[in-house]
């Protein structure tokens, strides 16, 4: 096997970062292309979004099952393997089945070494507990030297190794800090590992398409329309994972609800915060209002089915119902009428079944139908993440509008790999997220006061 024609995922280090004023030189218009999210690099940047984040949410959540003992454990650990069958195949897509059959052997060993860690936790072996970690830093070492060769050096194993240990210490992090009861930590651990994967998503796709440009129609991985797409990725299926798990902790009394329900509150805040930050508190407690409202929707939903109150449960899906309709057509006016209400209501009610869906199974009993619900809400966000970056994009091009150097500087850190990118570039998609998301509060607000 040519082993520079084998590529294997690695996590690299990034920061997504959003809100405040931004100052950018925008390059000369007439020699950008119409900027777009609708490319064939932009396709590979969210699969590699959504499998490397899930990996992660998957992860945490299965070592926190495991560390209870929970009855639907084995569907949790059979959701990360199902997670790393489908990384396997989105490699051997790109380079090949036996390259695919590798990762995949590669892949699995470092989720055992995770497995291990857990088992000997609940044991209470410290003698094992290091063994685990041992394996995990080997495998670190080993993995970041093949990534390198593999790559061509495009992306370099000192930082391949760094990111990875990343990778370790939060996973690591957010299971020992739940362990010892430290909810509220654990939960920012798993947030972080969440996003860090999308830096790993982010260098990953570079590479591949500076190797490989003509399989992407010579496109970017990453350009601020891209960046956009990925950052609405981020925050709408980790909405989707930390809903799904909030309501499963609310339904069984545990010790970590409150946290796991700050957790989901603060995905809400990240939105809202940077809103805020560049139009002002009114703009972004508008959005936080509206948001939070379909949460409370859902939480009243789960406090009805614990209540055995049916009565409830139909007024908190009329809610849901009435939410649907209304944000529709109020991002059908805010995009004007770049996105249509109709559609947005089709989406909107499928990512409400979905988690409803999720909810109900799991409190049924049937884990094997709840866990493939919960990876298909996961997923169905990425859909409404296209939608609205594409719709934002049109509608505001300007913001969007760059030229990118045409060479990769020789780095493992996921955030810049592929333009050589300044900060300001890099804040310019969570601004762009911003004014469109503004935008749309800011409509709502004139037309309720009219």
């Amino acid at each position: 096997m040519n082993m520079k024609k084998t590529m294997m995922i690695i996590p690299l280090s990034t920061t997504i970062l959003f809100g405040g004023t931004v100052n950018t030189a925008l390059a000369d218009h007439h020699k950008e292309p119409k900027p777009t999210v609708m490319t064939e690099a932009a396709e590979l940047r969210t699969n590699l979004d959504h499998l490397l984040s899930e990996h992660a949410y998957l992860a945490v959540e299965a070592m926190r099952k495991g560390a209870d003992g929970s009855a639907d454990f084995e569907q949790a650990a059979e959701a990360l393997n199902e997670n790393a069958v489908d990384l396997s195949n989105a490699i051997g897509s790109v380079y090949g089945k036996e390259a695919g059959n590798q990762f995949e052997d590669m892949w699995k060993n470092h989720i055992g070494f995770f497995v291990d860690y857990v088992k000997a936790t609940g044991a209470g072996n410290e003698e094992k507990k290091q063994k685990a970690l041992d394996n995990l830093s080997d495998y670190r070492q080993e993995f970041s030297k093949f990534l390198e060769s593999a790559t061509e050096e495009r992306l370099e194993a000192d930082a391949l190794a760094e990111g990875l240990q990343m990778h370790v210490n939060q996973l690591i992090g957010a299971f020992d800090e739940y362990v010892a009861g430290n909810y509220e930590k654990a939960y920012e651990y798993e947030r972080e590992a969440i996003n860090h994967m999308y830096g790993v998503s982010k260098g990953l796709s570079s590479a591949i398409v500076q190797q490989f440009p003509d399989k992407f129609n010579n496109t970017k991985a990453v350009t601020p329309a891209t960046d956009l797409r990925s950052n609405l990725n981020h925050l709408l299926s980790e909405h989707a994972g930390l809903a799904a798990m909030a309501m499963q902790n609310g339904i069984d009394g545990s010790e970590d609800f409150e946290a796991s329900a700050q957790a989901l509150a603060n995905n809400t805040d990240d939105l809202s915060n940077a809103i805020a930050s560049v139009y002002g508190e009114e703009a972004g407690s508008k959005f936080k209002e509206m948001w939070s409202g379909h949460i409370e929707d859902f939480v009243s939903y789960v406090k009805a089915t614990g209540a055995e109150d049916e009565e409830k449960q139909q007024a908190a899906l009329d809610a849901l119902a009435d939410y649907r309709a209304d944000f529709s057509k109020f991002l059908e006016t805010a995009t004007e009428e770049r996105l249509k209400a109709d559609n947005l209501e089709k989406g909107l009610e499928m990512h409400v079944n979905q988690l409803i869906g999720t909810f109900d199974s799991y409190v049924a009993e049937d884990y094997d139908q709840a866990y493939d619900e919960l990876r298909g809400a996961y997923k169905h966000m990425l859909n409404p993440a296209k939608g609205l970056s594409d719709a934002f994009v049109n509608q505001f091009p300007d913001e969007f509008m760059m030229e990118m150097p045409s060479d990769m500087p020789k780095t493992g850190m996921g955030g810049t790999a592929e333009e050589g990118m300044s900060l300001e570039y890099i804040l310019l998609g969570g601004f762009a997220l911003t004014l469109a998301i503004s935008t749309i509060a800011i409509n709502r607000t004139r037309r309720e006061s009219k």
